[in-house]
């Protein structure tokens, strides 16, 4: 079994390569990997921003492949189920976190690509408990980054209410896919990206936004909402800023520089800061039933398994339009 692994943070992926795959335990299932995408949180955990990742690890958390084989416990796939295993891949279901809906939060949390191996594999096992079923219609790599990028900008989507006019600030996976699924609810999407990124403004046009500009700009009317994916702090007071009376800015990232200090009365009149922390199974479940009846498009630039250190370090540069999807 081929597998790209990260053996300490600040050093490329080294390629490895086993007789001997993984084996399922009774409650999980083998996944023969088709695509899996080269996500953020993946360069944040390379970079050592994500401390104390299980090591060796085999990164990648939008995983998209078929069930080769399953645990003597499995009932909810089957051999040759087409599945997505996401970045959260185990809770405890026992605190009060998991019993009161909240299992995103739960503190005995494991995670796809960080305490679990992913995705950058041929093969990885996974807990048939968070796995998704994929829609019909999308083809291996252009459902991957559905199962992060995609899921995130639903929770963000879904924390920033119901906004009219909403803000994306950076225009890389997660808000190419979260700028269609705001245009299908109806809403006005406003895009920001980096200061001289003409095209990264275009891709958001092309995509159904109906203003695009720079981040260090005001958009021509007052948001209701803003989204931040940019792993900028420096865009809180800027969204901020850019939010009107009882606006809520979310913060989608997993890692997120220093917030520098800012006037108070660029917060008060009722606007309020937030974050996003991982998923649940029912934002999976409820975004990929919306994904598959809109449909999404993904943007993708794909990859063989063995150049995942290329596509971390375009990623890292900025320099990848949509998504980046490994093929092994």
């Amino acid at each position: 079994m081929r597998a790209m692994v990260l053996d300490a943070a600040h050093k490329p992926l080294r390629y490895s390569e086993s007789e001997t795959p993984p084996e399922p335990g009774l409650r999980q299932a083998l996944i023969q990997i088709h695509a899996c995408g080269v996500c953020r949180t993946d360069l944040h955990i390379v970079d050592g921003e994500l401390a104390e990742p299980k090591l060796p690890l085999v990164p990648g958390h939008e995983v998209v492949g078929t069930v080769a084989a399953v645990g003597r416990e499995v009932t909810r796939v089957r051999v040759g189920d087409r599945v997505g295993v996401p970045w959260l891949g185990w809770t405890c279901g026992e605190c009060a976190y998991c019993r009161s809906g909240r299992e995103n939060l739960c503190s005995r949390a494991r995670f796809t690509g960080y305490q679990i191996d992913g995705g950058y594999a041929e093969k990885c096992v996974a807990d048939e408990r968070f796995c998704f079923p994929i829609p019909a219609g999308f083809d291996d790599a252009a459902a991957a980054p559905l199962l992060c990028a995609g899921l995130i900008g639903y929770r963000a989507l879904r924390l920033a209410g119901d906004a009219l006019r909403l803000g994306l600030y950076g225009f890389g996976a997660a808000a190419h896919i979260a700028v269609q699924v705001a245009r299908y609810r109806g809403q006005q999407v406003f895009a920001f990206t980096r200061p001289g990124d003409s095209g990264g403004q275009d891709f958001a046009r092309s995509l159904g936004a109906d203003w695009a500009g720079a981040s260090d700009e005001l958009p021509p009317e007052p948001l209701d909402a803003a989204i931040i994916f940019a792993p900028v702090g420096a865009l809180v007071p800027a969204a901020l800023k850019a939010t009107s009376k009882g606006g809520t800015v979310v913060c989608a990232g997993i890692h997120m520089s220093d917030i520098p200090s800012f006037p108070y009365r660029i917060l008060w009149e009722e606007r309020v800061v937030r974050s996003v922390a991982n998923l649940t199974r029912r934002d999976g479940e409820e975004f990929l039933a919306i994904a598959g009846k809109m449909p999404v498009r993904t943007t993708t630039e794909r990859f063989p398994l063995a150049d995942v250190n290329r596509a971390l370090d375009r990623l890292r540069a900025g320099d990848i339009e949509g998504a980046a999807v490994l093929v092994p």
